[in-house]
């Protein structure tokens, strides 16, 4: 199977919305995925984040979504917020062409490193991590202030 790694497209939301959906699916917190496919487009468009997917046989079957960030400690960094493969696709190495994407993608920013977010009990993630060399880091507490549109 032929798998490409490509910058996504405008027309590639659909898909990267589902996936999100999947991967909210599996983090049990399908109730939390509240944003629609059309603030993805909204936002999309304004470069507020972007996106490289895995396609193979002409259908998106996996990506990461990220968006610069500034660490006042490092300087510029690439943020990946999400990432996901669909799962009869895991296993064949596409989260490992997704993840060198997204960390070539960083290196030709010139950032000082990458950052992103992982369950405590997401084993296959964390172990999937390590294998790159990733600090995981349990020091630090995420805070949050959701606001109603």
């Amino acid at each position: 199977m032929e798998i490409l790694i490509r910058d996504a497209l405008a027309s590639d939301l659909p898909a990267i919305h589902g996936l999100v959906r999947e991967l909210a699916i599996y983090e049990k917190a399908e109730s939390a995925f509240t944003a629609t496919l059309a603030q993805y487009e909204k936002d999309f468009a304004k470069g507020v984040f972007q996106a490289k997917v895995a396609e193979a046989e002409g259908e998106v079957v996996g990506m990461v979504l990220f968006f610069m960030h500034y660490s006042t400690w490092k300087g510029k960094m690439l943020y990946l917020e999400d990432f996901v493969v669909k799962e009869v696709y895991r296993g064949k190495g596409i989260g490992a062409l997704l993840f060198n994407a997204f960390l070539e993608e960083a290196k030709s920013r010139d950032c000082a490193l990458v950052k992103w977010q992982v369950l405590d009990w997401n084993r296959p993630a964390l172990d999937f991590y390590e294998k790159f060399g990733a600090v995981i880091e349990k020091e630090w507490w995420t805070g949050k202030i959701f606001f109603q549109f």
